[in-house]
């Protein structure tokens, strides 16, 4: 489970309760459907089956932009050590060097916002799983899972991802920055 995901059911056990009401159709119930309850449960089963599938996708797609990023910003900072490396590249405006500095310090604040609504958009998903769990026989995603971990208090048991994940756009845009306070001096 990443980071994003840890944090995500951290907040779903707390506002599974909440959501709850807002879940579950008040005009639909195991007395709706014309045969047994199982069917009514399979059909609670399934809607949960699909909201784990959904929040699984949108981890993948965290990671994928994470990956975009992280390859973006490491190619450029390869570009830049090299570019800079030339000596007759060394004469750079300041102007030009401030300007780059703020579009790559934007990228980061791009990457940072991005991870920060992927853990956002996860964090509402488990919410609804965690309340789906509510009418399953078992809450082993959210309530059982989440407590083995420790609910990502001690690092020592689990160290939650979107924790650490959140600072690598910020050490870029600290590299960047210094860079940039190198070369205007």
């Amino acid at each position: 489970m990443s980071g994003s995901e840890a944090a995500a059911v951290e907040a779903a056990v707390e506002a599974a309760a909440g959501i709850g009401g807002a879940l579950w159709n008040g005009k639909v119930s195991a007395a709706s459907y014309r045969e047994e309850e199982t069917v009514y449960r399979a059909a609670v089963l399934e809607q949960y089956k699909l909201c784990v599938e959904m929040a699984d996708r949108v981890s993948a797609r965290r990671n994928l932009a994470n990956t975009f990023f992280l390859t973006l910003h490491s190619g450029l900072l390869v570009f830049l050590g090299t570019w800079l490396s030339q000596e007759h590249r060394r004469s750079v405006p300041a102007a030009l060097v401030v300007v780059a500095a703020l579009v790559l310090v934007g990228m980061c604040a791009a990457w940072w916002f991005t991870l920060r609504a992927y853990q956002q958009l996860n964090r509402g998903k488990f919410q609804v799983i965690g309340a789906l769990e509510e009418r399953l026989p078992a809450r082993a995603f959210v309530a059982a899972e989440w407590r083995a971990l420790g609910e990502g208090r001690d690092w020592r048991v689990y160290l939650p991802l979107g924790r650490v994940e959140r600072w690598v756009p910020v050490l870029f845009a600290l590299a960047y920055l210094l860079g940039c306070a190198a070369l205007v001096r």
